[in-house]
């Protein structure tokens, strides 16, 4: 009996050494290893103040109350509570947003790489919705909603989502995210305008269009013409 206890016992910390052992969430999109520190050192997240040294400051943000210009091409805009502007966030794996909609406005197809959304309509009327990857037929599901305020949704990590005001007055949503730095991949910026651009053949084979619309859609989202 002592020896199945001691057995269950070496497991029991054997478990723990593995899950303690494991490597961290990533905060970035990639971490390229140097021997040399004096080539430049960053670490997946930020380096830690003196506790000593903290003060209140480090866990305010102040301002999220105040709307924001939402005159541009997409009518959309988000302002980012992340570590780079609430240092007291930085290892606590949260981070939260607000966004703003002008009548009509959209927070365009895209994907947080590092985090799960969840989004909280404070005014308006909005069409959200996200993607599944791939099933195995090969579709893809949308599951989508009109949400009012006080409605709550979520968009899982890394599926593409998009959220539009459908209503004729702004729109303000509250998002919480599951990583201090959830990252942000814009589809149509990212296939038509990256620097430098994917080949055009590439494009138009995986779109089945004439390369004349490619040049086109490339030519909405080229640098200093992004959303």
């Amino acid at each position: 009996m002592e020896k199945k206890g001691a057995l269950l016992l070496a497991l029991l910390l054997m478990a723990s050494y593995v899950a303690y052992a494991t490597d961290p969430t990533q905060l970035q999109d990639f971490c390229v290893g140097v021997n040399n520190p004096v080539e430049g050192v960053f670490v997946n997240g930020l380096f830690c103040k003196n506790p000593i040294q903290a003060t209140p400051d480090d866990f305010l943000f102040k301002g999220l109350n105040i709307p924001r210009n939402t005159d541009n091409k997409q009518g959309s805009n988000v302002t980012l509570v992340n570590a780079a502007n609430l240092p007291g966030l930085n290892t606590l794996g949260i981070s939260l947003a607000r966004i703003d909609f002008a009548p009509y406005g959209l927070n365009p197809p895209h994907t947080h790489p590092r985090a799960t959304e969840v989004q909280t309509v404070l005014e308006g009327t909005l069409y959200v919705g996200f993607v599944t990857s791939n099933l195995p037929d090969g579709k893809n599901q949308l599951f989508s909603a009109v949400l009012y305020p006080g409605d709550v949704f979520i968009f899982p990590q890394g599926l593409i989502h998009f959220q539009f005001n459908i209503g004729k007055t702004p729109a303000v949503v509250l998002v919480s995210f599951s990583s201090q730095n959830p990252g942000v991949l814009t589809i149509a910026n990212a296939v038509f305008g990256p620097t430098p651009p994917i080949s055009i053949d590439v494009l138009t084979k995986a779109f089945q269009v004439d390369k004349n619309v490619i040049q086109y859609l490339e030519a909405q989202f080229s640098s200093g013409n992004n959303y």
